[in-house]
């Protein structure tokens, strides 16, 4: 039973960068905006994300004489899907790539800051543009604009029904929709939308019951980096006709580092407009030496470790000291199963001195800097631990005694001798870890015409809802770094628009 009820123009429902976006452009277009959000404050994938957007047309493209427009940003993205080609959306890719230009732009008057562009091949020229001095800002500087505006932000307010009405006997199926059905710590609230309610609450990395559903069980076991990516929105519009597009394909699972205990300095700058402008200036300016530890603060935090040092001899072992999957074929799919769901790479002196240096390197942003094994010692001591010995190795990881030592002469005896890995080698020995299994983002969002309203099971758009960024994906295909941020943005944007011209309902 609601216990009360609230009404405005339009209802945004999850405060991560689209939903701020939607808000955003929604107020700027003269409605009265709510924006809900189920945690205790905005942030959403957004937050947890490297910060870098993918563009054409922007300003820093022009100072550093890079010509580039939307039509061949809209070519280069095709340029990453190879056989998923034929289940992209072309269109969207088109509404992508047009937007971004004018996009940038308002990011930066929102006060963002960015270093770029930077190259990612196929991309046939640099375009990738990374927020300084971290993701955070995008919250905190869109949030303030949010406010500014005037936009009311409901946190802790977790929508869990859809209402339509106007589609048959007690608004049954094909009637519009009016309102949100929220959970609160104050009880139940209805949130009616005078004109349209914007679906943007991210993906289902976190979320078993989706995942089994459209990816497997495997897929299911394997937890999210964004703990709260649940699929709420996707849910919702589902109980209402809605279908997910491509909710099998995803980014991941992958072995990350756990995060450090505590933030790095990196993590703790705060997003000031002149702090990121002198960022910005440091990077185009001081020498590369002067900047590498505080880039690598960064680098040996957020990222992941190349699956290239297993092809080069590393191995993978659980808390008892034992192999648990081939290295090279997914290992990431049995760590659930493991004690603590958490392992450990292994390294001999061979295989950490090839990646001591380029073109061999642990972890990377791309374009920004690598990695390489001493930076893990220097930065994240937390997860470095070198040892003489196996055995040494092993007490120091706090595993069975002899445990790693059997193991090591278990995989070198019986490892073929036409295997492309090398044995397990001498020492000293270096561990990294402990590692965690984690989906990044996924691309099953719901289907979405080319004004993001969202689409019933004949194709028709449900009235009065819109979705946006990871939710509102429709089959777009969003390979490469800095798309999904970009789609964010820019179909958070054209939603709130829309959705604040939609007419009145009733």
């Amino acid at each position: 039973m609601v216990a009360s009820e609230q009404t405005c123009d339009v209802v945004v429902v999850g405060a991560g960068g689209a939903g701020l976006a939607a808000a955003i452009e929604a107020r700027r277009a003269g409605a009265d905006v709510v924006l809900l959000e189920k945690n205790p404050a905005p942030g959403g994938s957004t937050a947890w994300s490297v910060g870098s957007v993918t563009a054409s047309g922007s300003s820093h493209q022009a100072r550093a004489g890079v010509a580039d427009d939307p039509a061949s940003h809209w070519r280069d993205m095709a340029a990453f899907n190879g056989d998923l080609d034929p289940r992209d959306n072309p269109a969207l890719r088109r509404v992508l790539a047009d937007a971004m230009p004018e996009t940038m732009d308002w990011l930066e008057a929102q006060g963002l800051r960015f270093f770029g562009p930077m190259p990612e091949p196929p991309h046939t020229r640099p375009r990738m543009h990374t927020v300084l001095p971290n993701a955070r800002a995008y919250i905190v500087h869109l949030g303030r604009a949010a406010r500014r505006l005037g936009v009311r932000v409901a946190t802790q307010t977790r929508a869990v029904a859809l209402v339509q009405e106007g589609g048959g006997p007690g608004g049954g199926a094909g009637g519009r929709v009016v309102a949100v059905d929220c959970d609160t710590p104050h009880g139940s609230v209805r949130h009616r939308a005078r004109r349209a309610v914007v679906l943007a609450t991210g993906d289902f990395t976190n979320d078993p019951e989706l995942k089994g559903r459209f990816m497997g069980p495997r897929e299911a076991r394997v937890p999210g980096v964004n703990e709260t990516a649940t699929g709420d929105g996707q849910k919702l519009a589902l109980a209402l006709g809605g279908r997910i597009l491509n909710g099998d394909l995803a980014l991941g699972p992958e072995l990350r580092f756990i995060p450090p205990r505590h933030k790095t300095l990196t993590a703790r700058l705060p997003p000031w407009r002149l702090l990121a402008d002198l960022m910005v200036w440091s990077m185009a300016h001081l020498p590369a030496a002067l900047l590498r530890p505080f880039v690598m603060s960064f680098v040996t935090t957020t990222l992941a470790p190349t699956p290239a040092l297993f092809d080069s001899g590393a191995i993978l072992v659980n808390r008892r000291g034992e192999r648990f999957a081939e290295e090279t074929d997914a290992p990431a799919f049995a760590l659930p199963d493991q004690p603590e769901q958490a392992a450990w790479i292994v390294l001999d002196a061979r295989v950490a001195g090839l990646y001591a240096a380029w073109p061999h390197f642990v972890s990377t942003a791309p374009g920004v800097a690598y990695a390489y094994v001493d930076d893990y010692r220097r930065n994240r001591p937390d997860i470095f631990t070198a040892a003489p010995t196996l055995a040494v190795l092993g007490e120091r990881l706090a595993m069975p005694t002899g445990a790693l030592e059997r193991t090591v002469a278990d995989y070198n005896a019986a490892r073929p001798a036409t295997s492309p890995r090398p044995p397990v080698g001498e020492g000293p020995y270096v561990a990294l870890g402990p590692v965690k299994a984690v989906f990044i983002h996924n691309e099953g969002g719901l289907a979405v015409d080319a004004e993001h309203r969202v689409l019933g099971a004949d194709d028709r758009p449900i009235p009065g809802l819109y979705a946006a960024g990871a939710t509102g994906q429709g089959g777009l295909l969003l390979k490469g770094h800095g798309h999904h941020l970009a789609w964010a943005f820019a179909s958070g944007r054209r939603a709130g628009r829309l959705a604040a011209a939609a007419p009145t309902a009733g």
